[in-house]
């Protein structure tokens, strides 16, 4: 029985992916990295040194942690007012709040971009029992170590933790610590979702009941 929801960040409660990109695409420019918006797709929700390391890789170039800061610099500059969170959240978050059911966000990204999206979105920090980001672990998604420390920080054992998750680096990562996964297609197609194992794939995070989260 689930005690404890996780929620990824981006592609679950936010659609942050075309920012991301874009940003990403134009810092790796400055660099002589040519990149087009598909090169990422095999990196999403691995965390944002995976995200353009790998792809500067794909191209020929040595990763540089300036990279990474560039991209970031164009990220907070295109940002405001092109996030909103996906229809459904704050009902979920809601509903989540009225059974005193306890929710912590677990994303691969780095703390600058979690505190800026969440701030773009209209949620504090405050909502959640715990915020955990890329830089909290040594390991990013598929690794479980994300979802564990989410566990650890919110007195959950891994069993009895429930994980929100739209990439298949996530779903893997919420397997590989023992929990209970709900995909949702908001970033990649439902079958490659369904292919990596979560225990439920639905269309829309809108579309999650409390019953596919593992709550009676």
């Amino acid at each position: 029985m689930t005690t404890t929801v996780l929620f990824d960040m981006d592609g679950v409660l936010t659609d942050s992916e075309p920012v991301i990109n874009a940003a990403a695409i134009a810092g790796l420019r400055e660099f002589g990295v040519r990149a087009r918006p598909e090169d990422f797709l095999p990196f999403v929700g691995t965390g944002e040194d995976s995200y353009i390391g790998g792809v500067a890789r794909l191209h020929g170039r040595d990763y540089d942690p300036i990279m990474k800061k560039r991209v970031y610099e164009i990220y907070l500059e295109i940002l405001p007012g092109r996030l909103r969170p996906f229809p459904g959240v704050l009902d979920l978050l809601r509903q989540l709040r009225r059974r005193c059911i306890p929710f912590a966000l677990a994303s691969s990204a780095d703390r600058i971009k979690v505190q800026a999206n969440l701030k773009a979105i209209g949620l504090s920090a405050y909502w959640f029992s715990a915020v955990i980001s890329g830089d909290d672990v040594a390991q990013k998604k598929p690794s479980p170590d994300i979802y564990l420390e989410a566990a650890r920080q919110t007195g959950a054992a891994p069993e009895h933790c429930c994980v929100v998750e739209d990439a298949i680096s996530g779903i893997q990562a919420a397997k590989a610590a023992g929990m209970r996964c709900v995909a949702v297609a908001q970033s990649f197609e439902a079958d490659a979702l369904a292919a990596a194992g979560p225990d439920r794939v639905r269309p829309r995070i809108a579309d999650v009941t409390l019953q596919d989260l593992g709550l009676s």
